[in-house]
């Protein structure tokens, strides 16, 4: 992260915000909903401030760039726009939306379209233990109509998407075609021109958007400027299966790729009219590898399904057999999460789509152009803070989610940054801070001139490859790259006890001498190399720094108390000074038990008594604080109500109704205002820490 005086950029209240709500909102009504949330280039929200319908405003990149995606459905020749807020010269009505609701993997919508109540629900998967499902860059859209009178009636469904899917530029020229590839109707859209890994406004450069449907009887099709294909639909309840072949700029006559079906009439609900988004890039990532090459890498699905048809086929095949497996994973969520409380479960029900979303799981090719699906590397963009590739700080607290749903990914994340370091190309003796400044090029830092977190970083690396092999018995990782983790551990034995003038991962809080919290997260990476060295069969090693972690652990408490309070300072020296102490998480997650039960209980009572209306502050430089943060913390206090104190203050903030983009980590705990920069990313991942412990 590089962003800097978060305190000036706090957001005035939204001049966007919509209305209080007037339908029934579950579990609460956020300041974003996810739509399709799959990738850093497939992602739409309905933000919502306030409140706001399914079609009271546009579906949003999560920067909040419009992506048009229109909705209709007619009702005995009566037309309701159900999706977005299309102008169309057209006369057609309202759907009153009746609820809300949101899982882990779902957000599912009923709206009143006259006699007919429609039921929208916007599947993203969420596959962890399936590779090939996991890394395929689609989401769902399903529709279903039901009467609510007993009586029959003629219905017809549309939606369309536009071509602001695949450009951050409006101005750009874009191309299209549509298909009928054996049983699906298919849209494809492209810039005319892409720059392969290239970005603008963080939206992809290359690739291709894809608007889908199965191609039953009643389906039509047709492109178009958006209000004459709207129109279209509107005036007839069908489309003209016609191809505008007049390829322009995105935002000139609009053009969007349409889809309809006729559902004849109906009484009781009918089967769900599914259509799939997405966007596929290829190559995805360009990967530094040994003596400053790059290799090109490839998502994992294409290793199955080597054509856009083959993928988009077998998507919409499986909609049925996804939208069970998305519901056992939505109730086991709710079930683990929900033992701790209501509040909980509805933070990690909101936070599991975004923290994957900034995924992309790859593979390499052989050298006769194969797939080697033994080669994998989990990407992950550093959202909305900055571009960065992999940046080992926003790993670490969206650790907790690979943990939770399959330790691998988590291995698969590292892999490429200890690779790389590996390779003797990047010159520091810690650990480098990212793979790459701009997502999706992860050519690394071999000049070292990346954002210096020494103690954080290598502290980090440690924690989370002792973890993994914890978690798993898998020690291959600790094997292949222990020189790297004694490396970093050496740096951490001079360093990290009295920190030197450094940023932590809160860089926006700027640089401090002698941290505590900084402290922590290094003993504790010293205690982890102690465990990595017992795993590997090295007693000597490992009792070495056991001794040193211990050590280190009774000369802290003396450089960190406090003579005035009983707290921990923020800086050794600075008695009226204290923060989230949230790296003690490191020493529970380990099970090193490091540090003694009175350091725990003397800051869970601290904290008790020190909260505003929004939560605890992060420290006392300012008023604003982190959810992730705050969970992390939750996760070791020693009593349930300051547990739940944080709990319920990040729900609380999350649907305070004052924002209205995807959810934030960092934000004011006075006014509870989110902060510029600081949303839609996936160290959300870390709210379900107390779900790993």
């Amino acid at each position: 992260m590089r962003l800097s005086n978060v305190a000036s950029l706090l957001l005035l209240p939204l001049a966007t915000l919509v209305q209080a709500i007037t339908w029934t909102a579950t579990p609460f009504n956020p300041s974003s909903i996810p739509l399709a949330v799959r990738t850093p280039y497939l992602s739409a929200w309905l933000p919502q401030g306030a409140g706001a319908a399914l079609n009271d405003v546009w579906a949003s990149f999560w920067n909040g760039n419009i992506l048009g995606w229109a909705g209709f459905v007619k009702v005995d020749g009566v037309s309701y726009v159900f999706l977005g807020t299309p102008n169309v010269p057209a006369t057609f009505s309202k759907a009153i939306q009746k609820s809300s609701q949101f899982t882990s993997t779902q957000s599912i919508f009923v709206l009143s379209a006259g006699p007919v109540d429609i039921t929208v629900t916007f599947l993203s998967p969420v596959e962890p233990t399936d590779l090939v499902k996991q890394s395929i860059p689609f989401s769902y859209m399903a529709v279903s109509a039901a009467a609510t009178d007993g009586k029959s009636h003629s219905v017809q469904v549309y939606s369309d998407i536009s071509a602001e899917w695949v450009s951050g530029d409006n101005s750009l020229t874009v191309n299209w075609n549509s298909t009928t590839s054996g049983s699906i109707l298919t849209h494809q859209v492209q810039l005319q021109t892409p720059t392969v890994f290239g970005e603008v406004n963080d939206h992809t450069q290359y690739g291709s958007a894809f608007y889908s449907t199965p191609n039953t009887v009643g389906a039509t099709f047709q492109t178009g400027a958006d209000v004459t294909v709207r129109a279209q639909f509107i005036n007839n309840g069908r489309l003209a299966n016609t191809l505008d072949t007049g390829f322009r700029a995105i935002s000139n006559n609009w053009p969007v790729f349409g889809l309809a079906h006729d559902l004849g009439t109906i009484t009781t609900a009918t089967t769900p009219v599914v259509f799939s988004v997405g966007h596929i890039r290829d190559p995805a990532i360009q990967y530094i590898v040994a003596g400053g090459a790059t290799q090109n890498r490839n998502l994992y699905f294409l290793s199955q399904f080597p054509t856009s048809a083959a993928v988009i086929s077998s998507f919409l095949g499986d909609f049925s057999a996804a939208l069970t497996r998305a519901n056992a994973f939505d109730a086991k969520v709710q079930t683990d999460a929900g033992k701790i409380s209501a509040d909980y479960a509805s933070i990690v029900a909101l936070s599991i789509r975004q923290a994957f979303m900034a995924t992309e799981l790859t593979i390499s090719k052989t050298s006769t152009g194969a797939f080697n699906t033994t080669d994998v590397i989990l990407f992950m963009k550093e959202i909305s803070s900055d571009g960065n590739v992999n940046t080992v700080d926003v790993i670490f607290p969206a650790w907790s989610i690979f943990l939770y749903t399959n330790p691998m990914l988590g291995k698969f994340l590292l892999e490429g940054l200890l690779r790389y370091q590996a390779s003797g190309q990047y010159p520091n003796k810690w650990s480098v801070h990212d793979l790459g400044s701009s997502y999706p090029k992860a050519l690394g830092h071999n000049d070292g001139a990346d954002e210096a977190m020494p103690v954080e970083e290598s502290g980090n690396m440690v924690i989370m490859a002792l973890s993994y092999a914890q978690r798993t018995g898998d020690i291959s990782h600790l094997q292949r790259y222990s020189a790297l983790l004694n490396q970093w551990t050496g740096f951490l034995v001079s360093d990290s006890l009295i920190p030197a003038n450094q940023i932590s991962t809160d860089d926006f809080a700027g640089a401090l001498a002698n941290q505590t919290n900084l402290a922590i997260k290094g003993i504790v990476g010293i205690g982890a190399m102690a465990q990595i060295e017992a795993l590997l069969g090295n007693t000597a090693q490992s009792a070495n720094y056991s001794s040193i972690a211990a050590s280190y652990v009774t000369q802290w408490q003396k450089l960190s108390a406090s003579t005035t309070d009983a707290h921990l300072t923020l800086a050794y020296g600075n008695s009226n000074s204290w923060g989230l102490s949230y790296n003690l998480f490191g020493d529970k997650l380990l099970k090193l038990n490091l540090f003694p039960e009175s350091v725990y209980a003397e800051q869970t009572a601290w904290y008790q008594t020190h909260t505003n209306a929004f939560g605890v502050p992060l420290d006392t430089r300012h008023t604003y604080t982190k959810t992730d943060w705050e969970i992390f913390t939750a996760s070791w206090v020693t009593t349930t109500t300051v547990r739940d104190l944080f709990i319920s203050s990040v729900k609380k903030w999350v649907s305070d109704g004052l924002n209205n983009g995807p959810l934030g980590d960092l934000y004011d705990t006075v006014s509870g205002q989110i902060a510029v920069g600081f949303r839609a990313r996936p160290v959300v991942g870390g709210h379900l820490a107390l779900l790993v412990l």
